[in-house]
């Protein structure tokens, strides 16, 4: 076998392997499309439009940074202490 036959071979093979992995995901895209319409057409979603938008936070913008409610005094007290624990060392 020569080169030039190997690389046909292994270019044969390859263009293979690409177009079934291709399709495999071409499937798989109609298949949750599919699922998606079912779901939807059944009903069988757990939320439901009518309760979220009531109880529903809003959604901040992806560059927000959200802060959780917490005491900010605790924060200072700890930060405070361990400064203090430090200079004492």
């Amino acid at each position: 076998m020569t080169i030039s036959e190997m690389l046909s071979q292994s270019g044969i093979l390859t263009l293979l392997g690409m177009v079934v992995v291709f399709s495999f995901i071409l499937i798989m895209i109609a298949s949750m499309g599919l699922l998606h319409a079912l779901v939807r057409a059944f009903k069988l979603d757990k939320t439901d439009a009518k309760t979220t938008s009531k109880t529903s936070r809003p959604v901040p913008s992806a560059g927000a940074a959200v802060a959780p409610a917490v005491d900010q005094g605790a924060i200072i007290a700890a930060i405070a202490a361990a400064i203090r624990e430090k200079e004492s060392v």
